[in-house]
């Protein structure tokens, strides 16, 4: 299988080219001047796919050629880090301030000790594209990527094994809430979830067909998925139902952007980035998104809150832009 990193062009200008209506729509739920979003300076110019924050000052970035970069204190200035590889990383996931993967093209998974400052491969036994990664300890953690590969290690990474996703379409998403209760999601409207560390995974039923990106639970029974075209979708029961939030194109749109990536801060704040620098807020548990500036009109492809107020995400051309929260939401 070509290991191409994200599949081809045609639902959107970036649907991942690279990569990768039941909703009331984005109706205003905060005043959007509260909300910072400001370039930062990455030093590169390669697409940066992934994004993590262990904390408001120490994150990692990843992206094109191999590209991982760093920063201590919180993007003012970002490092440069050699990776050992040149295949795209699409991924990057810290589980402390030391420890941390990346994954990438051709089955790539690679390890740091050190806070990023050393990388070491790790085999995983595969040369499918590996798309997105979470870990709930040290230990344990979980790896999807193309042709239904989920693949997990309970050893750091030391070993990875294959765990059986029942599908063959391409999984872009993985998020667990503990050890045992997990979601995946992908191309054709795929959502699986297990209850057993994913010894099982068990298909649900998506309101549609359309490819996701991502997946996010506040908890064991809350979560959201988006992806093409504005599909957003909601559950309240742990999957057993998706209810379809997708939005809607307004007068002012052309054409409904990708989302691409979202995540939860509290039950009822979260954020949305995709296609053409979208920064979507809610402060209502989706309820309403309210579009937030955002100067930078390049799709971004990571996000990543290490607390309720300060939010990073990466993109086209080397964007990283930092998303700076009020600490208490302004409502109209």
């Amino acid at each position: 299988m070509k290991s191409s990193a994200f599949p081809p062009r045609p639902v959107s200008v970036f649907l991942f080219s690279l990569w990768l209506a039941n909703s009331p729509g984005p109706l205003p739920a905060a005043e959007s001047q509260h909300v910072l979003v400001a370039q930062q300076k990455s030093g590169t110019e390669v697409t940066l796919m992934g994004v993590h924050f262990y904390d408001t000052r120490l994150g990692w970035a990843v992206g094109d050629g191999g590209a991982i970069l760093k920063t201590v204190d919180g993007g003012k200035r970002w490092k440069k880090v050699p990776s050992g590889t040149r295949v795209r990383l699409t991924g990057v996931f810290f589980v402390d301030s030391r420890r941390g993967w990346v994954v990438g093209a051709n089955g790539t998974i690679r390890h740091s000790k050190d806070g990023g400052g050393n990388w070491a491969p790790q085999s995983s036994g595969v040369q499918v594209p590996l798309y997105g990664l979470y870990f709930v300890s040290p230990t344990h953690g979980w790896v999807v990527g193309g042709a239904g590969t989920i693949l997990y290690t309970e050893d750091g990474g030391i070993h990875w094994s294959d765990q059986i996703s029942g599908t063959n379409a391409a999984l872009y998403a993985v998020h667990f809430v503990d050890s045992r209760r997990g979601t995946v999601v992908g191309a054709l409207g795929t959502i699986l979830s297990t209850a057993d560390g994913g010894a099982t995974w068990i298909a649900q039923e998506a309101p549609s067909s359309v490819t996701l990106f991502d997946v996010f639970f506040n908890d064991s029974s809350n979560g959201w998925a988006v992806g093409n075209a504005g599909a957003m979708f909601q559950t309240s029961d742990a999957g057993n139902r998706w209810i379809d939030r997708t939005l809607p194109c307004t007068k002012s749109c052309t054409r409904v952007t990708d989302l691409i990536r979202i995540r939860f801060t509290s039950p009822q704040a979260g954020w949305i980035v995709g296609e053409r620098g979208s920064v979507f807020r809610t402060t209502d548990a989706g309820f309403t998104w309210v579009e937030e500036k955002n100067d930078a009109k390049v799709s971004l492809f990571g996000l990543s809150f290490p607390d309720p107020f300060h939010g990073w995400a990466s993109g086209e051309r080397g964007t990283i832009v930092h998303i700076a929260a009020p600490l208490e939401p302004v409502r109209r």
